[in-house]
């Protein structure tokens, strides 16, 4: 395991690159980003998809669909394409089961509605995302379910609704790239996000075997590229036109225009600001898993873009990463448990054979930590 010498992101994170000074991919396509933004073409590249997709929409009353959360990205995505590009957006929502979404996630929806906002809200049925749910932690992530119905809602909704443009709260500065969906001439362009690691090319047949009625499964797929083409389909990353698109700025922005926060403190969520997922109540254990998986949690995720943007210095952010990456209080892992039908020894079991047992130790001494590192932050092993 080694480090990038810049931030502290490890060479353990999938995907990564490292050039031959040792700083990492991520941090490059910052600088990169930095010094080729140029404001003014990229209002002019997007002024461009605007009047293109003028020319061919069909719904009347909308100009684009932007998915929300009730979220800090969500919220500002809203606000930016209405008050300054001076679209109509139709904001939708693909809602988690009323056991895992948060009355946090809840007030935020509405005050995108108090905001002025129309919100369609879907929801696949509870039962279904469940035994989705737990088959993903099972095989090493329960996102695996609940995020392809994420990704299907927004495309099947501008095909119901015959809106062509999708806004897409990805990109900008901080960005680390799937390759596998990065249109390099356009790097705006998502339409190939269907080649991303969450959707794995929309394949479905692990989910089959867990279902009788094939109907359950319309709101986990994900429209084909026929479709794409016939209803010209278009995702656009946001963030690649907003210089200051960070998790930070975001949260910052929103919460001028009442985006309400997580209260729990980063010693029980890992999450240092408050601002991540706050529709969602376990996270805090995905990201967890994480850090036991790859080394580095949602601290480490906050800190790079710190660094990066020089307001902490890495020698500063590695002492905050040590004492708080990979926090997971026992109460959400025991709702978790409840919610799946599992007991907590079930729960580390599995979590156990996911552990990267040449990054972790188990932890003897029983305090809150389960298992303790083997590499030093910033240094590696």
């Amino acid at each position: 395991m080694k480090y990038c010498r810049n931030c502290l992101e490890p060479d353990t994170r999938p995907g990564a690159k490292f050039d031959d000074k040792g700083i990492c991919s991520t941090c490059n396509y910052y600088n990169y980003f930095q010094l080729s933004y140029d404001e003014k073409e990229r209002v002019r590249i997007l002024q461009d998809i605007i009047e293109k997709n003028k020319k061919i929409k069909l719904n009347k009353y909308y100009d684009c669909i932007i998915g929300v959360s009730g979220g800090k990205d969500s919220t500002r995505q809203a606000l930016w394409v209405r008050d300054k590009l001076n679209l109509k957006p139709l904001l939708v929502c693909c809602a988690y089961p009323p056991e895992q979404c948060t009355e946090l996630g809840a007030k935020n929806l509405s005050n995108l509605m108090r905001l002025g906002f129309d919100i369609i809200t879907t929801s696949p049925s509870p039962r279904t995302w469940q035994k989705f749910l737990k088959k993903g932690f099972y095989d090493g992530n329960y996102l695996r379910g609940p995020e392809l119905a994420l990704h299907s809602s927004l495309p099947q909704a501008a095909i119901k609704y015959n809106i062509n443009l999708i806004f897409w709260g990805e990109g900008g500065n901080g960005k680390i790239f799937d390759h596998k969906t990065l249109n390099k001439k356009k790097e705006y362009d998502g339409n190939d996000l269907r080649n991303s690691n969450t959707l794995k090319n929309c394949n479905l047949d692990w989910m089959q075997e867990y279902i009788e009625d094939r109907a359950k499964l319309i709101p986990y797929s994900y429209p084909s590229k026929v479709d794409f083409k016939k209803n010209k389909i278009q995702i656009v990353y946001l963030g690649w036109f907003l210089k200051n698109w960070s998790i930070v700025d975001n949260a910052k922005h929103s919460s001028l225009y009442g985006l309400n926060l997580r209260e729990d403190t980063v010693s029980k969520t890992g999450d240092l600001f408050g601002s991540m997922a706050l529709d969602e109540e376990w996270v805090v254990i995905n990201q967890m898993i994480k850090y036991l998986k790859f080394g580095y949690g949602r601290v480490t995720d906050y800190l790079n873009y710190e660094i990066r943007k020089k307001n902490i210095s890495r020698k500063e952010a590695i002492k905050i990463v040590e004492k708080y990456d990979g926090a997971c209080d026992e109460k959400y892992i025991l709702h978790f448990c409840n919610y799946l039908k599992i007991s907590q020894d079930e729960f580390w079991q599995v979590v156990s054979n996911l552990v990267n047992k040449k990054l972790f130790t188990l932890n003897n001494k029983k305090d809150k930590r389960k298992y303790l590192p083997k590499f030093k932050v910033g240094k590696g092993i």
